[in-house]
């Protein structure tokens, strides 16, 4: 088996678009579909949910803080408009609320009212709710988690050859140390049960990509990652993989006292290459980290980083980052920017020939 996906990648051209073959050699479907699913590379988005914060609202924490202002000063579309330009990762961030309405009232917007239109009543349900900063960068394009998850199946389901889309998510329970802001609730062993719960609400079992299809019979799931266990691209089509992105005292609180990740729905950024439950790395900076991430990817490990960060590379249109980024084999290359943002110039992040997906620099050791 291990051999077959080796040939399989040598027969696959490295300018072929792996979601949508053009049936020429080197860019079979056949050819195409016998990779293992980390042997893609493709781009997302950063904060996907993120709606630009209400003109007056940016002014005032502009005038408190001009640099963190600057870093928070970008925005995304829906997404569905995303997943339609080509987004095959995603960022959904969260904060936990399962009684409802405790971020109803966001700080920012009694502090300056501002009358630009934003509806706040799905807050006042329970359940996880989406968005960057609590009572200041509260504005999300779908504030509850499972409209989100409802939102990306339908387009899912309206796509279904799509390449393996992968999920990241925070979980937000650092307090805003601003007087008055709402005391954000932790992840307890009750909230990380309702990740899971969530998720599966909306995706059936078979529209997932989650540890134990990866660890199948192998003792641990680093074990089978490092056997070639990802599963081709044949399969993984139309699927999802969500991961938590987080430091290693939060993973291990979702992951409990499980071996790897038993029954669990999602991947953690694993606190190191040793660990039981290693599969994927979120490692953000590429220029740093570029020979970390190209020893991860060739492997077997997932791994997501990012073309820019902090609106920094669009406003100096420094694209050097993203070249790093793609250059690593991070299979899963993240932007703010697919598209320009012109009130800072020309600046935008896209896949390498303009692909959805390609066969990563990299290559798999297995």
């Amino acid at each position: 088996m291990i051999f077959a996906a080796l040939a399989a990648a040598l027969t696959v051209s490295a300018t072929c678009d792996l979601e949508h073959p053009s049936g020429r050699p080197g860019c079979t479907r056949a050819a195409v579909d016998a990779l293992p699913m980390n042997r893609l590379q493709t781009l997302g988005t950063h904060n996907s949910y993120k709606m630009a914060i209400a003109p007056k609202e940016m002014a005032s924490v502009r005038r408190a803080n001009p640099k963190a202002a600057d870093t928070l000063d970008y925005s995304h579309p829906p997404l569905t408009e995303q997943l339609n330009a080509g987004a095959r990762q995603l960022e959904l961030d969260y904060v936990n609320d399962p009684d409802g309405g405790r971020y109803l009232t966001p700080l920012g917007r009694k502090m300056v009212p501002d009358t630009t239109p934003y509806d706040l009543s799905p807050l006042a349900k329970p359940g996880l709710k989406v968005m960057h900063v609590p009572d200041i960068d509260y504005r999300s394009v779908c504030p509850l988690f499972v409209d989100c998850l409802k939102e990306i199946r339908t387009w899912s389901k309206a796509h279904p050859d799509h390449v393996p889309i992968l999920i990241i998510m925070n979980l937000k329970q650092d307090q805003l140390k601003v007087p008055g802001a709402v005391p954000l609730l932790p992840f307890d062993a009750k909230a990380m049960d309702e990740i899971d719960h969530e998720i599966r609400s909306v995706f059936p079992e078979n529209e997932l990509v989650t540890p134990d299809r990866v660890q199948g019979k192998h003792k641990t799931l680093r074990e089978a990652v490092l056997a070639g266990a990802w599963p081709k691209l044949k399969t993984a089509r139309g699927k999802f993989m969500f991961a938590i992105d987080e430091d290693p005292k939060v993973v291990e609180a979702y992951r409990g006292d499980r071996k790897s990740l038993e029954g669990r729905v999602c991947f953690i950024n694993s606190p190191n290459e040793d660990h039981p439950a290693a599969g994927y790395f979120t490692l953000n900076e590429p220029h740093e980290l570029g020979q970390r991430i190209s020893r991860d990817v060739a492997r077997g490990f997932i791994v997501r980083t990012r073309a820019d960060a902090d609106t920094s590379e669009a406003r100096k249109n420094d694209r050097s980052r993203q070249v790093e980024a793609f250059a690593s084999g991070a299979q899963y290359v993240s932007t703010d920017y697919p598209e320009p943002d012109p009130r800072f110039g020309p600046y935008e992040t896209h896949m390498p020939d303009h692909l959805i997906a390609r066969l990563s620099p990299v290559g798999a050791a297995k």
